[in-house]
C-alpha cells in the first residue's frame, strides 16, 4: 500500500545571492523561493544561468554571500557544513559512486558517519537495493567498475536515500544513462517518491525531463533570476514571457501530452506464467483463453520476458528468460514513453509494472484513442479561447 505520509521538509530561500571575488556581477541575484514539503522542483535553464549554484547552496557545498536558506524553518547557515550534509541527500551524474568500495560500502557511508549500529546498517542496504530494483544478494558485494552506467546511477540514489533525509538534492541526475536507461531510472524515481513523499530537488537542462518529474518547474535566467514557477501544464501553456516560451520550445502542445501518464489509459489484462511452471499446461490453458502469448514472471511478480506460446513447445517447464525485456513501463511513466516502448514490441503493447511487479499490459490502440481525444479537447479549448 502506498504511503500518504510526507516525509519531506520546507525549504525556503530568502534573497540567497551569491558572488565570487573578481566578478562584478553576481553568480545569483537575490533568489525567493518555497519549494513544499514532499514535492519534485525540477530546476530548468540554459548553462551559466546559475539553476547547480542555487541547488548547492541548499547543502552549502557552495557557501551563499547573502539572504537565508531554511529546511522546516531552520537557517542551514546554523549548522556545521558536515553535519548537515549528512541530512541531505545528494545525487549527481553517474551515481558517483566511489571506486574503491563496494556497493553495500558506498551506500552505507552516511548511516556509518551517523554511528548507526551495524545490524541496522546492514538492514538499510539491503532494503535500499530492493527498493531501486537491484537484487541484494546479486550486487551488495560488486565494485561499481562491475555495473553499468544505469546500475551505478540507481546505486547513487539509493546512496543518497541511505540515511532517509527529509531533502534530496539531485544534480543532472540521468544525463550520462542511455535514453531507454534514462526512462527507467526517471519512472523509478516518481514510483519512489510515491512511496517516500520526500522533498527532492533536480537540476536538469531537459524541459522534458522536469515536465515529467515535477510537481513544479522553476524556470531560471541569467543570474538566476525567476522566469516562470508553476506546475507544469501552466508552464507548458505559459504566454507571460517570450523568455519561458523559448525556452519550452515550439513543441509545447505536443510536450502537453506527455503529462498523460500510463495509469491515465489504464491497463488489460493477460496471460502470465512463472519461471519453472510446467510449460505444457502452460501452453494449454493459454490457447484455451484464446491467446497467443504469454509474459513470464519470476517468483516475485517481475516481468522477465513476453513470449509467443511456441516458443514453449518441445519444453518441459518455463524457462528463466537470458536477456532483459525492454517493453515495459512504470504505471507513472508517460504515454510517449509508452509509445517508445511499444515501438521495439512485436505484441503491440508495453508490459506495465508498479515498483517492479507487474499489473498489466497497456495497449497500442487505447494510447492512440487517449492521444486523440486529448488533441482534440485541446483544440476546441484553444478555438473557445481564440473566439
Amino acid at each position: 500500500m502506498t504511503s500518504t505520509v510526507t516525509t519531506g521538509a520546507e525549504i525556503t530561500l530568502v534573497d540567497v545571492a551569491k558572488r565570487y571575488h573578481g566578478q562584478q556581477a553576481p553568480a545569483v541575484e537575490k533568489v525567493n523561493l518555497t519549494i513544499p514539503a514532499g514535492e519534485i522542483v525540477v530546476f530548468v535553464g540554459p548553462s551559466g544561468c546559475g539553476k547547480t549554484t542555487t541547488l548547492k547552496m541548499i547543502n552549502r557545498l557552495i557557501e551563499p554571500s547573502e539572504g537565508s536558506i531554511l529546511i522546516n524553518g531552520e537557517d542551514v547557515t546554523t549548522r556545521k557544513p558536515t553535519e548537515l550534509r549528512r541530512t541531505i541527500g545528494y545525487v549527481i551524474q553517474g551515481g558517483g559512486p566511489l571506486p574503491h568500495l563496494s556497493v553495500k560500502d558506498n551506500i552505507a557511508l552516511v548511516p556509518k558517519l551517523l554511528k548507526w549500529p551495524k545490524d541496522r546498517i546492514v538492514a538499510r542496504v539491503d532494503e535500499l537495493l530492493d527498493l531501486v530494483g537491484l537484487d541484494p544478494e546479486t550486487y551488495r558485494d560488486r565494485y561499481p567498475r562491475e555495473l553499468s552506467g544505469g546500475q551505478q546511477q540507481r546505486v547513487g540514489v539509493a546512496r543518497g536515500l541511505a540515511a532517509d533525509p527529509p531533502v534530496i538534492l539531485m544534480d543532472e541526475p540521468f544525463g550520462a544513462v542511455a535514453p531507454i536507461t534514462r526512462q527507467r531510472l526517471q519512472d523509478e524515481l516518481l514510483s519512489l517518491q510515491e512511496e517516500l513523499h520526500k522533498t527532492i530537488v533536480i537540476v536538469t537542462h531537459d524541459i522534458d525531463e522536469a515536465v515529467k518529474l515535477g510537481d513544479r518547474i522553476l524556470v531560471l535566467g541569467e543570474r538566476a533570476r525567476i522566469a516562470r514557477y508553476d506546475v507544469p501544464v501552466n508552464v507548458l501553456g505559459s504566454r507571460a514571457s517570450d523568455y519561458v516560451s523559448d525556452f519550452v520550445g515550439s513543441g509545447s502542445k505536443l510536450k502537453q501530452l506527455s503529462l498523460l501518464r500510463v495509469g491515465d489509459v489504464g491497463t488489460v489484462e493477460h496471460p502470465t506464467a512463472v519461471i519453472g511452471e510446467d510449460a505444457a499446461t502452460v501452453v494449454d490453458r493459454i490457447r484455451q483463453a484464446g491467446e497467443k502469448s504469454v509474459i513470464i514472471l519470476d517468483e516475485r511478480g517481475r516481468p522477465r520476458d513476453w513470449i509467443w506460446l511456441r516458443a514453449l513447445d518441445g519444453l518441459s517447464t518455463v524457462p528463466e528468460p537470458t536477456i532483459e525485456l525492454t517493453t515495459t513501463v512504470d504505471h507513472r511513466a508517460t504515454l510517449n514513453d509508452a509509445l517508445d516502448s511499444m515501438l521495439v514490441s512485436s505484441h503491440g503493447g508495453a508490459v506495465v509494472t508498479e515498483r517492479g511487479r507487474y499489473t498489466g499490459v497497456i495497449l497500442f490502440g487505447d494510447v492512440t484513442a487517449t492521444l486523440q481525444e486529448n488533441g482534440q479537447e485541446n483544440s476546441q479549448e484553444n478555438g473557445e479561447s481564440g473566439s
